[in-house]
């Protein structure tokens, strides 16, 4: 806990304390704000002149609340994450959430992979007044194409062949709160349109269904892509486009944001602990490749690493695969320069090898059922919504003028299975 602050009524409060003590007296300062405004402001800006008398309560709280003190001072700094990125190149990006935050107003998310955009959207739906209400998140990338509407919107029962019953969709699913659409770019076409009139009139129907509900959700977007690029390109619609990026909020890459490192090691730190039930004890040579190397996958990257020394009990290995990163880097033009081998991963060896057969396997019985998705689904012991996700997930698609037993066709109106229709 140590050098560690936080924001609290707008102010900055030293927390520079143990984390039993200050779990008690958060137990003190936070019902005082919250009961009366004008009061917890005074002890707030008091709170030098007033911190003996609070370490004697807190103490005191500390005593018999055991760890609820130190597991409430948890929630404030979980709930709080955003405040562990505290430099310079952040600061533009606290502003924006702070004017945001006080309107229900479309944001557009940008920055690279891994530089924590649902960390910002979280933080924006928890300073806004919709914090009481859900934040869901969607992965544009990672749902089949065939079920994002479905997804989106949800449908009635029998709108399509697989439809068995009612199914609410995010939209509905995050009334009252936050839809966080993550990988905005990857939405394909005819699913831009029908977003963009849901932003436009805050409305939309439930596949095969006539009742018309209410849009009621804060809707923010990210992507790693250059947006105005792809309309440029025509893959992605213009007037979507500017539907979405009413407020854009750009995040800098960990890289140009160095002076995050101790707190957000930390902070993994914690978590491993919380985990793992051990600390990832990072040396101090380790600590200067940290600050020496880009950081290619951001915060992200940061995370993997620690909770890998965490795993091993050592940093040695990370040492001498950043050591190896940090030379290739410093030689433009020859890869792996330095001297030292790209280092082997065998779990990932492993997972790739896992795709590879289960690829096979399912291409293996899409083959046999004549690429009749509804049996392969049977043979392979999954429902039909699974295979579809498997089959994204995969890349897996029909080669063009094989076989294909045709499937029922869905009713009502549904979606028709493409790969299937003669």
């Amino acid at each position: 806990m140590s050098g560690r602050r936080m924001r609290l009524l707008g102010r900055d409060v030293d927390l520079t304390r143990s984390s039993a003590l200050v779990g008690g007296i958060l137990l003190v300062v936070i019902p005082a704000a919250l009961l009366g405004r004008r009061f917890g402001r005074l002890v707030v800006e008091h709170h030098q002149e007033l911190w003996p008398a609070l370490q004697i309560v807190g103490r005191g709280l500390a005593d018999w609340a055991g760890n609820i003190g130190a597991g409430l001072l948890g929630v404030v700094l979980t709930r709080g994450r955003l405040e562990l990125c505290g430099s310079a190149a952040m600061q533009p990006v606290h502003d924006l959430i702070a004017k945001v935050a006080r309107t229900d107003a479309t944001a557009l998310l940008l920055g690279e992979s891994g530089v924590g955009k649902e960390i910002v959207a979280r933080a924006l739906h928890e300073a806004s007044a919709r914090r009481a209400g859900p934040f869901v998140k969607v992965n544009c990338a990672a749902i089949p194409a065939e079920l994002l509407e479905s997804e989106f919107f949800g449908h009635e029962k029998g709108a399509f062949t697989h439809a068995v019953g009612r199914r609410r969709g995010h939209f509905e699913l995050a009334r009252g709160g936050t839809l966080f659409l993550d990988e905005i770019a990857e939405l394909p076409a005819g699913l831009q349109a029908k977003l963009l009139h849901v932003l436009q009139d805050g409305e939309f129907y439930r596949i095969g269904g006539t009742e018309r509900l209410e849009a009621d959700v804060r809707v923010v977007a990210a992507t790693n892509r250059d947006l105005r690029a792809l309309v440029q390109a025509g893959e992605f619609r213009e007037d979507l486009y500017y539907r979405l990026d009413v407020v854009e909020v750009r995040i800098p890459p960990l890289r140009e944001r160095l002076a995050e490192l101790p707190a957000l090691i930390e902070h993994v730190q914690a978590a491993c602990e919380r985990d793992y039930g051990r600390r990832a004890d990072i040396g101090p040579a380790t600590l200067a490749l940290f600050e020496r190397y880009a950081w290619p996958g951001n915060v992200r990257e940061l995370e993997t690493m620690v909770r890998r020394i965490a795993i091993l009990g050592s940093d040695a290995s990370v040492r001498e695969e950043l050591l190896a990163r940090v030379r290739a880097a410093a030689a433009p033009g020859t890869p792996g320069a330095g001297g030292a081998a790209e280092p082997i991963n065998l779990k990932e060896l492993a997972r790739d090898a896992a795709r590879t057969a289960e690829r096979a396997a399912i291409l293996a019985v899409l083959a046999r059922v004549r690429w009749n998705r509804t049996k392969a689904a049977q043979a392979l012991g999954i429902s039909y919504r699974g295979l579809l996700y498997k089959l994204a997930e995969l890349g897996v698609t029909r080669p063009n003028g094989g076989p294909v037993e045709t499937e029922a066709a869905p009713s009502n109106g549904g979606p028709v299975d493409t790969d299937s229709a003669a």
